[in-house]
């Protein structure tokens, strides 16, 4: 794989709680120059996003939730709406991590499936925070993510104790049943790191170190 067939699996991601617009204009325009798949912001800044990229390749996409989940289903499912109405591509939402893991499974199927109508066919991604999760909540959520037409499951916010690992991707690879894809999100720095999430079977990665990812790609500085 290349330098721009790397960059094509790539969510330029941008969800610091101090991030400004200035901030947004800047992921805009390495997203345009180096051919990332996405670029997701937070919310407020979803407009910015979409004006910038019109006309452009990459797309504008959005949290949702983000970044505990522990928000009601209605709550999700009216921002999921309004960013839709924004302008929103795709749309990471998290999911209710504390309902899985008191089994649930009722209130986080909801859940999912309030942000996927309200969604009206835009792509949804749900964030099951990998780290939190044994393996059978794991492979529960995937079968869930299913149920309810989710378009991707993802591993991690970033902003939880652990990110995304080889070993995670794996087993949801493993556990995904067909047509339900991957992203791994969440520490994904280097090339080496990339390039192990994509091996292991991710079908998109989320990182704020997308630029270096792809300079660094074809160079061997992959780091540690």
């Amino acid at each position: 794989m290349l330098a721009h067939q790397a960059a094509s699996l790539l969510d330029h991601t941008l969800l610091a709680p101090e991030s400004r617009p200035e901030d947004i204009e800047r992921v805009c325009a390495e997203a345009v120059e180096h051919g990332f798949y996405a670029v997701c912001v937070n919310p407020w800044l979803l407009p910015l996003a979409v004006r910038r990229l019109s006309g452009y390749a990459p797309l504008p996409i959005t949290v949702i939730g983000f970044p505990l989940g522990a928000n009601l289903a209605a709550s999700k499912a009216e921002e999921a709406a309004r960013a839709v109405d924004l302008g929103a591509a795709e749309l990471d939402m998290v999911m209710n991590i504390g309902a899985l893991k008191a089994g649930d499974t009722a209130l986080v199927r909801e859940d999912m499936a309030a942000v996927v109508r309200a969604a009206r066919g835009v792509p949804v991604k749900v964030i099951i925070e990998t780290c939190l999760l044994t393996d059978e909540e794991k492979r529960a959520a995937c079968a869930l993510c299913t149920e309810t037409g989710a378009a991707f499951v993802k591993t991690s916010t970033g902003f939880s104790k652990a990110g995304a690992t080889v070993e995670d991707v794996r087993l949801l690879r493993q556990a995904a049943p067909p047509g339900l894809k991957i992203k791994a999100s969440g520490g994904i720095k280097t090339p080496a790191q990339a390039r192990a999430m994509i091996q292991a079977g991710a079908d998109r990665l989320g990182t704020s170190a997308s630029v270096a990812i792809v300079r660094d790609w074809d160079l061997g500085l992959e780091g540690t």
